[in-house]
């Protein structure tokens, strides 16, 4: 294992700071969540999507008061609007979905369209408007498709801005460092066919929830491919190793990261080794981890 890199994907959230509204292209303004930390960089990104004086938001933050604001101004700012027609969303995590009530208090009872998640759409289930993989969002100015990504959760969707041949990743794809893949809800083998599935669709720019845009797109997905596939190599070389609990091999890949960092690290060498037993390359007793028979 010391003879591998230790990471294809470099770099975290720690530190990033991006303005507060910006705009990224005719159609596309963000406005960050104002709930910066390490997962999520300098916060949410939320979008204005449209080039009416009606656009949809895609995405709300975390529903922090000083959010709206901003929110506010960059309407009036960059296109003269004083509404929105409906809240698009990626998944049901809280820092994506926990601003929909506050939007509709301040725009009226918009609609939320999602793909549902039974238990996690905490507080907006009677507002959901349920739409899957394929669903077309038209909007002036812009068109969205939905491309079903499961992995990071199960309800992921992102969404595919055809004027552009852009990407709004949602949690997939990171403007910085990589994407933790939850135990509740998070499956690594899906999150690699959602990857490839993105790949495949050649496009030219992302837009992540989290970080700046990033302008060579297939060259990210493929090294957020690339890591994934170092990270199973070198579980498989810690388990030939006799390395056999979760904490001793986060300590050895993941040396050059801070240490509070460790408890999310620990979660995604997890959902490798579970992908690694469902393919028959590693078997488990209890806590501990073994490599299988080869």
């Amino acid at each position: 294992m010391s003879e591998q890199p230790t990471r294809v994907v470099k770099g975290n959230m720690i530190g990033m700071s991006m303005p507060d509204i910006d705009v990224w292209s005719e159609r596309v303004v963000t406005v960050l969540g104002q709930n910066p930390g390490p997962f999520t960089g300098p916060g949410t990104n939320t979008y204005i999507v449209g080039t009416s004086q009606r656009p949809l938001l895609l995405d709300t933050g975390q529903g922090l008061p000083q959010y709206m604001p901003l929110l506010e101004r960059a309407l009036d700012e960059h296109r003269g609007a004083h509404e929105l027609e409906r809240i698009v969303l990626t998944h049901a995590h809280g820092d994506h979905l926990g601003g929909c009530a506050q939007v509709r208090e301040r725009f009226g009872p918009l609609p939320i369209l999602k793909r549902p998640w039974p238990g996690m759409d905490t507080g907006i289930e009677e507002h959901v408007v349920a739409i899957d993989d394929g669903a077309v969002l038209e909007t002036e100015g812009a068109t969205l498709r939905a491309v079903f990504t499961p992995g990071h959760a199960e309800d992921h969707l992102c969404y595919w801005l055809e004027e552009e041949r852009a990407l709004f990743t949602g949690d997939v794809v990171l403007g910085a460092g990589t994407t933790v893949i939850p135990e509740h809800g998070g499956d690594l083998a899906d999150y690699l066919d959602s990857l490839r599935r993105l790949l495949a669709l050649e496009p030219a720019v992302i837009y992540p929830a989290h970080g700046p845009a990033i302008h060579d797109a297939g060259k990210k997905i493929r090294e957020y491919i690339a890591h994934r596939e170092l990270r199973d190599a070198q579980i498989v070389a810690l388990l030939r190793e006799g390395v056999s609990d979760v904490k001793q091999m986060v300590q050895r890949m993941y040396a050059d990261v801070p240490e509070f960092l460790h408890t999310a690290a620990g979660t995604s060498v997890r959902s490798h080794l579970r992908k690694l037993e469902r393919e028959g390359r590693a078997r488990r007793d209890g806590d501990q981890w073994a490599l299988a028979a080869e």
